[in-house]
């Protein structure tokens, strides 16, 4: 099992953070890091059942899965495997989301590790929320308010079990370790690297400044080119 180690961020950077959507993070991002603009956010999408659901920001917790082969191990193995996941996923910095890799290969999202059961029995371990490029299923018996952002919706479960956790994941292109700082909403997730994190809000608040009159004159009944010309000017000048 590994870690980043990190310093957990300032509870009040987690709510601040909390209060932008994903993509504006990621603007944010480009202001803060540019070197990152083409690395440390999901790439492909991903289903979210639960659009509505404001953006969650936590600390990752990880994992990979497997549906299509049994487990190797034995039942008295894979029931201490099972807690100590539970006790991996429960403890450490919170809030915590959970990033879920399934290495089946062509067989991605075979059998859903995620459903009623899981759903409810990790929010009541503190975690937000999934992030995996596997499947979920038991839509309707989902632990409410439990974010999901999955590769698939499936019925089955087949005979997925969990390899291993704690490591470097990948999940629809994004490269998590545990205790990555993580913002995602139903647009997707990005790995926030916690010396900036306290730098993205007012960043925000710098793409928001900046995008304002552009967005005025483009919903004016005034428009015009000469006018959007302008408003591109008076934008570019916000520092």
């Amino acid at each position: 099992m590994t870690s980043s180690a990190a310093a957990p961020v300032a509870p009040a950077v987690l709510e601040a953070l909390a209060r932008y959507d994903t993509p504006t993070i990621c603007n944010a991002m480009e202001i803060v890091a540019p070197d990152r603009r083409l690395i440390g956010y999901t790439t492909k999408p991903l289903v979210c059942p639960f659009p509505d659901l404001p953006p969650m920001v936590g600390y990752a917790r990880t994992a990979t899965i497997r549906s299509v082969v049994k487990s190797g191990i034995s039942v008295e193995e894979q029931a201490q495997r099972r807690t100590d996941y539970y006790e991996y996923v429960g403890t450490g910095h919170g809030p915590r989301i959970v990033v879920i890799q399934d290495i089946d290969g062509p067989d991605i999202g075979y059998g859903a590790f995620w459903g009623e059961v899981q759903s409810n029995v990790h929010k009541a371990l503190g975690c937000l929320g999934v992030i995996t490029d596997g499947s979920i299923r038991d839509i309707p018996q989902w632990a409410p308010g439990f974010q999901a952002l999955a590769g698939s919706v499936g019925p089955s479960h087949a005979w997925v079990h969990a390899e291993s956790f704690g490591g470097q994941v990948r999940v629809a292109g994004m490269t998590v370790r545990s205790d990555d700082l993580i913002h995602s909403d139903r647009h997707g997730a990005i790995v926030i690297p916690h010396d900036i994190a306290a730098s993205l809000p007012e960043a925000a608040e710098l793409c928001a400044r900046r995008e304002t009159p552009i967005l005025e004159i483009a919903r004016s009944a005034d428009f015009s080119l000469a006018k959007l010309k302008d408003a591109l000017k008076r934008s570019a000048e916000i520092h």
